[in-house]
Order: structure tokens, then C-alpha cells, then sequence
């Protein structure tokens, strides 16, 4: 039996998650869309001391992994937190570690 399937389905999203939490820039992000609702990248660079490129790839890799969602607003992408999967995140993680 091939390993993957050993592991369930929720199994694979949460490690998904976890490794998009995995780096503390992308944390930072998180907090600052939590607290803003959204922004666009430009502020999210003010924000966070790193250059834009690089911010791009720590929202790609959250919006990958379903925990946050962009909204085109022509030029400009709004970013803000999934609603969906942050409650599915959240549920996820608090059974996870035996809270529920």
C-alpha cells in the first residue's frame, strides 16, 4: 500500500496549512490581515520590512494553502484572510492539539 494512503484527507490539508504557517514573515501577514481585514501588497510591504518580491511569494503560499484569498480590484489585489478555511483552520488545528 503506497504511503499516502495511509493518511486521511484531513491529515494532508492540516500538514498543507501548517507548513504555510511554517515561516515567521507569513505569521506576520496573518496578524496584519487579521487586524485590517485587507490590503493590497504595497501595504502589507510597509508593513513588514521585506522587499515586495518577497512578500509576493509568502502571499502565494498562503493563498496555495487556502488560508488567505485575493480579490482583484483592478490594478491592485486586495488580500484578506479566507473566512472559510480560517474556521475549518482554526477547528482543525484545536483538534489537533486536543482542544475539541
Amino acid at each position: 500500500m503506497p504511503v499516502k494512503d495511509q493518511y486521511t484527507k484531513n491529515d494532508i490539508e492540516l500538514a498543507k496549512i501548517c507548513k504555510a504557517l511554517a515561516h515567521p514573515a507569513r505569521i506576520s501577514i496573518i496578524k496584519l490581515l487579521l487586524e485590517k481585514d485587507t490590503c493590497v501588497c504595497g501595504d502589507i510591504v510597509k508593513e513588514i520590512p521585506l522587499a515586495q518580491s518577497t512578500v509576493s511569494q509568502h502571499l502565494k503560499e498562503l493563498k496555495d494553502a487556502g488560508i488567505i484569498q485575493g480579490n482583484i480590484t483592478p490594478p491592485k489585489v486586495k488580500y484578506c484572510i479566507n473566512e472559510e478555511h480560517w474556521g475549518t483552520l482554526k477547528k482543525s488545528l484545536m483538534a489537533f492539539l486536543g482542544g475539541e
